[in-house]
C-alpha cells in the first residue's frame, strides 16, 4: 500500500503550517509565557451580548438560521456600514453573515477564482491569503510593500505586479502586521488602476472600526469601486468576539449570490446564538467597542515607544492593534529572534517572515494585551536584548 499522506493533494503536502500557531500553542502551553503573538483581544465580549446570548439559548434559539444570516442582522450590519463607513447594501441580497471573516474570504476567493487566475497579494500581510488562493487553483502573487512607504499599497507597486491574468487584489487595511492605514487620497489611485484592468478587490475589513488618529475609509465608498469590490468585516476584533465566529461580506447582489451558494454547501449558516449577540453588539454594544479602542490607542502609544526605547526601531502603527518593530540591528533572523525570546525570555511575538517578502527584519507583537504585560513584556526583552546581542549594545551604547 502507498503511504498514506500520497492520498494527499501535492498542495496541502507542500504546504506550511501556520507561523502564527506555532508560537501560538507554544505559548499556551507555558503558564510563564506573555503572549504577544495572537491577534485577539484580552477583553470579554460586552455583557449585553453574554446575556442577549444567554437568553437566546434559554428559550430555545439553538437551530439553523437562514443561509444568508438573520435578517434582523443584515439590517443591523446595513445601517452599522452606512452610518460608520459611508456604504450602502441591501440586507435582503447584498450582506451575507459567514462563519467569521475567514469564511467570507475563502469563499470569495472560491467564487472568482478560476485555475491559473493570478490573485495579487500585498505582504507583508495576513498569513491565510496565499494559501487560500493556491487552495482553489489560484496563483498568489506577493507585491511587497515599503517600510519607506509606511507599509502601504502605492500605485507604482501595484501596476508592475498586474499581468493579463491578473483577477484580483486582495486588501487588508488597517493591516495586520503592520498596522498601516490606507486614506481616500491613498485609495484613489488604486481604484483608478483597478477599474482600468477590470479587477475585483476583496477588503478585507475586519479591523475598520481600530484606526488611530484618522477615520476609516473603504476603497468601496470611492466611486466605481461598489460594483468591484468585496468587502469583509466581522465582530472578532472590535467587539472582542473571536470565538463566536461572527463575521459579514457585503458586495453587488451578483457576485453575492455565488458566494451565497458556495456557503450553503459547506457552513449553512454562521451559529445562531453568535448572531444574536452580534445584533446586541451593534444595537448595544458601541460604548464597549469604543472604550476598548480607547484603551487600545493608549497601549499603542506605550508599546510602540516602548519598543523604540530598548533599542528596536518602531514606527507608531495606525491602525489595529500590532506593531512591527524593527530588529535589524540585533543581526538575528526574526525566526531565530523570535524562537529564543520565546525560550530565554518567556515573551511570544510572530517572525516578520512567515507575512510574507519584506518581513524577515521585523517581528509582529500585538499590543492586545494588558498595559501591566506589555510592561512587563519590554522589560523582559530589554534585558534579553542586553544579555544576548551585541549588535543591540553596540547601538544603545551610540
Amino acid at each position: 500500500m502507498k503511504p498514506t499522506n500520497s492520498f494527499l493533494t501535492s498542495t496541502v503536502q507542500v504546504m506550511p503550517p501556520s507561523g502564527i500557531r506555532q508560537f501560538f500553542n507554544a505559548a499556551e502551553a507555558d503558564d510563564e509565557v506573555i503572549s504577544l503573538g495572537v491577534g485577539e483581544p484580552d477583553f470579554v465580549t460586552p455583557q449585553c451580548a453574554i446575556d442577549a446570548c444567554t437568553r437566546a439559548l434559554e428559550h430555545g434559539r439553538t437551530m439553523y438560521t437562514p443561509n444568508e444570516g438573520l435578517m434582523e442582522l443584515r439590517e443591523e450590519i446595513a445601517g452599522y456600514l452606512h452610518t460608520g463607513f459611508q456604504l450602502k447594501y441591501e440586507p435582503s441580497k447584498e450582506i451575507l453573515v459567514t462563519v467569521g471573516g475567514s469564511e467570507g474570504i475563502d469563499i470569495t476567493l472560491r467564487a472568482l477564482i478560476s485555475p491559473g487566475d493570478e490573485i495579487i497579494i500585498p505582504v507583508p500581510g495576513y498569513v491565510a491569503y496565499a494559501p487560500l488562493v493556491q487552495l482553489n487553483g489560484g496563483v498568489a502573487v506577493e507585491l511587497e510593500l515599503s517600510a519607506e512607504h509606511d507599509f502601504k499599497l502605492t500605485a507604482d507597486a501595484l501596476q508592475k505586479a498586474i499581468t493579463p491574468r491578473t483577477k484580483a487584489i486582495v486588501v487588508n487595511f488597517p493591516s495586520n502586521p503592520t498596522g498601516a492605514v490606507m486614506t481616500e487620497e491613498d485609495w484613489l489611485p488604486i481604484a483608478s488602476l483597478a477599474a482600468a484592468h477590470n479587477l475585483v478587490v476583496i477588503s478585507d475589513e475586519i479591523y475598520a472600526e481600530l484606526t488611530f488618529g484618522s477615520t476609516h475609509t473603504s476603497i468601496a465608498s470611492l466611486p466605481g469601486m461598489r460594483e468591484r469590490t468585496i468587502v469583509i468585516g466581522g465582530f472578532s476584533k472590535a467587539f472582542a468576539m473571536t470565538g463566536w465566529r461572527v463575521g459579514y461580506l457585503c458586495g453587488d447582489a451578483a457576485l453575492v449570490s455565488a458566494m451565497i451558494k458556495i456557503h450553503q454547501y459547506t457552513a449553512l449558516c454562521a451559529p445562531i446564538m453568535g448572531q444574536v449577540a452580534a445584533i446586541e453588539c451593534l444595537r448595544n454594544g458601541l460604548k464597549d467597542r469604543d472604550a476598548m479602542k480607547q484603551a487600545y490607542d493608549e497601549r499603542r502609544i506605550m508599546f510602540a515607544q516602548g519598543l523604540s526605547d530598548i533599542g528596536l526601531s518602531c514606527r507608531t502603527p495606525r491602525g489595529a492593534f500590532y506593531a512591527f518593530p524593527s530588529i535589524a540591528a540585533t543581526g538575528l533572523g526574526s525566526q531565530e529572534f523570535a524562537e529564543r525570546l520565546l525560550r530565554e525570555a518567556k515573551v511570544a511575538v510572530v517572525p516578520g517572515h512567515v507575512f510574507g517578502a519584506g518581513g524577515e527584519n521585523f517581528i509582529r507583537c500585538s499590543y492586545a494585551a494588558s498595559s501591566v504585560q506589555l510592561s512587563e513584556a519590554l522589560s523582559r526583552m530589554e534585558h534579553w536584548l542586553q544579555t544576548n546581542t551585541s549588535a543591540h549594545q553596540r547601538q544603545r551604547a551610540l
